[in-house]
């Protein structure tokens, strides 16, 4: 027997207008569903799960809002023999964050002595500080200034959102 193509795609046809009515569960009604029914059901159950594909990634995005994934940079403060050693650190750039941190360390008045900072793909921040009269510098604490340093970096966080 000789098979024609228009057989063949008729058949291709008829076999995806089955899997058509099984995905959108037309089999199920009493009567069989025309082929322009199925497809329109198909149309329809397609633009609905686009609509709830969007809903759900609009919830996805807003949930991401509210959850902070970028934490505060870290910060440690160790005494040092000429004054302290302070480090901040982030996996971010943190732009504008230096300033905030000399700006902390001047109103406690102290001098930045020797620094490394990169703030190209992180940022990175090391520095030995001192006063300039080591009087002071042995009355302050390594907590304090930790402090200091912490809550400058809470100030830029919240001007930089």
């Amino acid at each position: 027997m000789v098979s024609f193509r228009g057989d063949d795609k008729r058949t291709g046809l008829y076999r995806n207008l089955q899997f058509l009515r099984s995905i959108i569960n037309t089999h199920q009604q009493k009567r069989k569903a025309s082929s322009s029914s199925v497809i329109l059901d198909a149309s329809v159950l397609i633009q609905s799960l686009k609509q709830t594909l969007e809903e759900l990634n609009q919830a996805v995005s807003a949930s991401l809002d509210l959850i902070d994934n970028d934490p505060l940079p870290m910060v440690v403060v160790e005494e040092g023999g000429e004054g302290f050693v302070i480090k901040v650190s982030s996996q971010r750039r943190c732009e504008g964050l230096l300033v905030f941190v000399l700006e902390a360390m001047e109103e406690l008045g102290l001098d930045v002595l020797q620094a490394r900072v990169s703030c190209v793909h992180s940022f990175c921040l090391e520095a030995v500080i001192g006063t300039q009269d080591d009087e002071e510098t042995g009355r302050m604490n390594a907590q304090l200034v930790q402090r200091a340093v912490s809550q400058a970096i809470q100030s830029w966080k919240e001007l930089e959102n």
